[in-house]
């Protein structure tokens, strides 16, 4: 319970000087600070941990103990206060190379002395230039001269030490930020797993919806056939059943589908537009590549796709039309039917409009698509989603998944299709024919053929003048180029390029031509519009937007190379001008930059192809390049 007295000798032979103090009488009341003091922490001395660190404090400081005044709580912290060789050894390195205290008094004062410091720098040049006399009048000046020095260098020396607590903060700080980054990648990741979960999701409610519309259609035919059926004679029981066995054999079997007569075929999902849109790609940076894909052995022709992670449709030289899954980047089925490359195609819902060089347009309906998303993923997946094709291969589609799709073909053109676009029942088509024809998918048929030379021709005429006439541009030829570049249509305005530069604005209520827009001195490869502006690009390295109210031009950028494909939504237009890269322009922020395999795999030393055609939904942006690849990323 008591130090043992070689503790004891030790102690007193460290504090001879003070012995009278510690075992003398007390006389002075004043003496009996430091007994007052340790007899409080008396039980706690009785440990042999607070002796062993009692004894190593005395061997060091036994007279600041006794003869100095401290406190009597600092006597009793000091005489408490105990830590481990272990925790002594562990203690974690500090860049800031002052101490605590140093810092509390380096920014501590900061507050009180702004002023002061403020008005010391504003007249410290004057103060030492007028004020100080030339010749000093004694030790009193040197001494305040001193004294300003020694000011100043503690003023610079505080200055240090909060120059060094400012840097560790931002080491900190940038320590956090990388943290951070961290959590970041891993919610991303699980975000991405929870869309995957919820397409397949989706897949699996469609298949049930199917499911209960088929029994729903069983039960109302049967219900429908014991309607029908005779009330049987009771006079009369064996005719009555003859009867009703002729009938059940005619009707009843003929009604429901028989294993034998129709081949059995295993139950796959169908594919419909997302009824939730993924949210993954607005968390990502901009210029992250999402995914790549070996999509065709030949030039990517025409693309397309409906939201940001959906169905996309891509058709190549190969002359091969396919349907893909953006989230899972597979291959849905191969579209079959026209017999030369599709050089032009749209999707919007569920419904495909593609037309090719064999002059034909073809509609589908994906919807009748059969696809199994979670069973063609079981077979690679286990856990997580594929963001690349397996050694940049294509996945074979599944066979027959494509089959129930074709709706009907439309014929009239007499040349290759260039340019389409629908909107409701109404498609329009432009043709290296020189003409433009106006469908009713409807009825399926041509309902109006314009001919864009006869417009020119007559917009010559009305004009007087060679203005409105067919000419020649200067940059591109019509054999380079397509003679209708670009088309868009909404109820009855129809907006075209063609490959004199123009864009022609046409009313389908009555076919002609209600304004002509001249600027481009190249032939039109792409244009879009919407409420107010119409953004055009051309052959002659510009794009050009368009002021649709007044027909003027609101605004152009120039590039190095022709533009081939150009497309906008909310925020950005984004145009493939025969490079390696998307240019990519925020009308928010009124910058240009790049986003594209060049920017992402210089670094490799690789040379992608060039980008030839490029869409943009929401951010979500899908560019096919000349090699049949295609990226998508986010934009």
């Amino acid at each position: 319970m008591y130090p043992q007295p070689r503790g004891i000798e030790t102690f007193t032979r460290k504090v001879t000087a003070t012995a009278s103090h510690l075992v003398g009488p007390l006389a002075d009341p004043s003496s009996n600070h430091y007994h007052n003091a340790m007899a409080e922490v008396h039980k706690q001395l009785k440990r042999p941990g607070i002796q062993r660190s009692m004894f190593s404090m005395a061997k060091t400081t036994p007279t600041d103990m006794v003869r100095s005044r401290f406190s009597t709580s600092e006597i009793q912290t000091r005489a408490l206060s105990y830590l481990s060789d272990d925790m002594l050894q562990q203690i974690p390195d500090n860049e800031n190379s002052y101490s605590l205290f140093q810092g509390f008094q380096a920014s501590f004062p900061e507050l009180n002395e702004v002023g002061k410091k403020h008005r010391r720098r504003v007249s410290r040049g004057r103060k030492m230039i007028e004020d100080t006399p030339r010749t000093p009048d004694g030790p009193r000046h040197l001494q305040s001269l001193k004294k300003e020095r020694s000011s100043l260098m503690h003023e610079l020396e505080m200055l240090g030490i909060r120059k060094n607590m400012a840097s560790v903060e931002i080491r900190e700080i940038d320590n956090k930020i990388a943290n951070l980054h961290g959590m970041r990648r891993i919610i991303l990741e699980r975000l991405a797993g929870l869309e995957q979960e919820e397409a397949l999701l989706e897949h699996d409610i469609v298949d049930m919806e199917t499911r209960i519309e088929d029994a729903q259609l069983l039960v109302d035919e049967a219900e429908s056939i014991a309607a029908d059926t005779p009330t049987r004679d009771d006079d009369d029981d064996l005719v009555t059943e003859k009867a009703a066995d002729d009938f059940m054999s005619q009707s009843v079997y003929e009604k429901l589908p028989s294993a034998s007569s129709t081949p059995s075929k295993p139950k796959r999902h169908k594919i419909i537009k997302r009824k939730s849109l993924p949210v993954l790609h607005e968390h990502l940076e901009p210029g992250t590549a999402i995914r790549e894909i070996k999509a065709h052995g030949d030039n990517i022709t025409a693309i397309d796709f409906d939201v940001p992670f959906g169905t996309m449709v891509s058709a190549g030289l190969d002359d091969m039309v396919k349907v893909w899954d953006l989230n899972a980047g597979r291959c849905i089925g191969v579209l079959e039917g026209h017999i030369a490359s599709v050089r032009a195609l749209q999707l919007e819902d569920n419904f495909l409009a593609t037309g090719g060089a064999d002059a034909t347009i073809r509609l589908w309906d994906l919807s009748k698509a059969h696809y199994d998303p979670q069973g063609d993923l079981a077979e690679d997946e286990e856990d997580g989603i594929a963001f690349e094709n397996p050694d940049d291969q294509p996945v074979e589609p599944p066979a027959g998944s494509m089959a129930d799709c074709p709706l009907f073909s439309l014929e009239a053109h007499m040349d290759q299709i260039t340019a389409l676009h629908f909107r409701g029942d109404v498609l329009v088509s432009g043709s290296a024919d020189k003409t433009l024809r106006h469908w009713d998918l409807e009825k399926g048929r041509c309902v109006q053929t314009l001919d864009v030379m006869w417009a020119a021709a007559q917009a010559s005429a009305s004009m007087g003048s060679a203005e409105g006439a067919w000419r020649q541009t200067s940059r591109g030829t019509s054999s380079s180029a397509d003679f209708v570049g670009a088309l868009q249509v909404f109820d009855s305005a129809l907006a075209c390029g063609t490959a004199d530069g123009m864009v022609r604005l046409w009313d389908l209520r009555s076919g002609q031509v209600s304004r002509s827009l001249v600027g481009h001195t190249g032939p039109v490869t792409c244009l879009q519009f919407d409420d107010v502006h119409l953004v055009t690009g051309s052959l002659d390295r510009s794009i050009r937007i368009w002021d649709l109210r007044t027909g003027s031009i609101f605004d152009a950028f120039a590039y190095d190379n022709p533009i081939t494909s150009m497309m906008f939504d909310s925020r950005r237009i984004v145009s493939a001008a025969q490079e390696d890269v998307v240019k990519v322009y925020d009308k928010l922020e009124s910058r240009q930059w790049e986003c594209g395999a060049g920017i992402t795999q210089a670094e490799e030393d690789k040379t992608p192809a060039i980008v030839e055609h490029v869409r943009i939904k929401e951010g979500y942006m899908v560019e096919g390049r000349q090699d049949g690849i295609v990226g998508v990323w986010k934009c």
